[in-house]
């Protein structure tokens, strides 16, 4: 196959990986006046009626807000978020006992995923094309990209935000000397929601509720249209025992007694069995790129529990692979 020429002025980004870290990264190259080229194997989350894959929300930290920032997409963000100033511990007596997450003015935000991802790609920084990459293959080696009509895209660099279980990384591993690992935690998670009571939260909003049990715990975030998404994070030992509806609400009695009024016993029945739990893996890997020609970025480079799927929040801000400018 032929290679493309190189008679091209201006630089080329292909970022594989259409989610938060992707499309944040895409807008800061756009910013930088590189053209970007964004590849997502889902379908486009801005037109999906469904939106697929992680949706436990998201507690925007300081330093998210500084990448959002750098982008031109803090304001807008933050405006459609709810502060979090506090953790709110529930016991099992069902008492309540807020901790500060630092002085009074200080707090977090909680974020819809899927927004956000929305904003970031359709973001003021830039104008990406989502192309799927079930039907173009990336090329890391030679450093293209190519769809079935062998049409090409030569790209100067390569950025792999396809997550955890990156097809980009998968390429690194036929390199040698390319280390990696992955761990999986004996818990697992899953989602529940929690529906308004007449009209209003069924917990106070701006506090980050947490329910820690020992060995497993479940958490709750606001969301604008006044519901908690709540989350529940248990040994896959546990989860399996439970497989009957008058289970679910004999667990929830014993250990989170004062969320079943809250949540609906009706509706816990059927929340709970709407979705399997889902597991959490750790990645590690090195060296995270190829030169100044591919890199990893997110959880392609180091997924950690319990961070696993927030990487926009730590992502870095800066890039400046082998002198290249990028």
């Amino acid at each position: 196959m032929e290679e493309p020429s190189d008679n091209r002025q201006k630089k080329v980004v292909a970022v594989v990986g259409g989610g938060l870290v992707g499309a944040l990264n895409a807008c800061f190259f756009a910013k930088r006046g590189l053209d970007v080229e964004v590849f997502e194997s889902r379908e486009d989350i801005r037109q999906a009626k469904v939106v697929k894959g992680r949706s436990i929300n998201l507690a925007l930290s300081h330093r998210g807000r500084q990448a959002l920032k750098h982008v031109g997409m803090e304001e807008k963000i933050v405006s459609q978020g709810i502060p979090m100033h506090a953790r709110m511990i529930h016991s099992l007596n069902g008492k309540q006992s807020p901790i500060p997450y630092g002085k009074k003015s200080q707090y977090i935000l909680s974020v819809d995923r899927a927004n956000l991802n929305k904003q970031l790609l359709t973001g003021k920084s830039t104008v990406v094309i989502l192309q799927s990459t079930e039907t173009w293959s990336i090329n890391i080696e030679r450093f293209y990209t190519v769809n079935g009509t062998k049409e090409h895209i030569q790209a100067d660099l390569i950025v792999g935000c396809d997550g955890a279980f990156s097809a980009i990384r998968k390429q690194f591993l036929r390199r040698s000397r390319f280390n990696y690992s992955q761990t999986y935690i004996p818990h697992g998670y899953m989602e529940l929601t929690m529906p308004p009571i007449n009209g209003e939260f069924a917990m106070k909003p701006n506090y980050l509720h947490i329910w820690p049990r020992n060995t497993f715990m479940m958490i709750a975030l606001p969301n604008l249209d006044k519901t908690f998404t709540c989350t529940l994070f248990m040994p896959f030992d546990e989860f399996e025992k439970i497989t009957t509806g008058d289970q679910v609400i004999e667990f929830f009695q014993k250990c989170f007694p004062d969320s079943i009024p809250l949540i609906g016993a009706d509706a816990l029945r059927e929340d709970y069995f709407r979705l399997p739990a889902q597991a959490m893996v750790s990645v590690k890997c090195s060296p995270y790129h190829i030169g100044d020609k591919c890199v990893l970025m997110g959880d392609a480079a180091h997924a950690v529990v319990p961070f696993y799927g927030q990487g926009m929040n730590a992502v870095s801000t800066g890039f400046g692979l082998g002198g290249k400018g990028y």
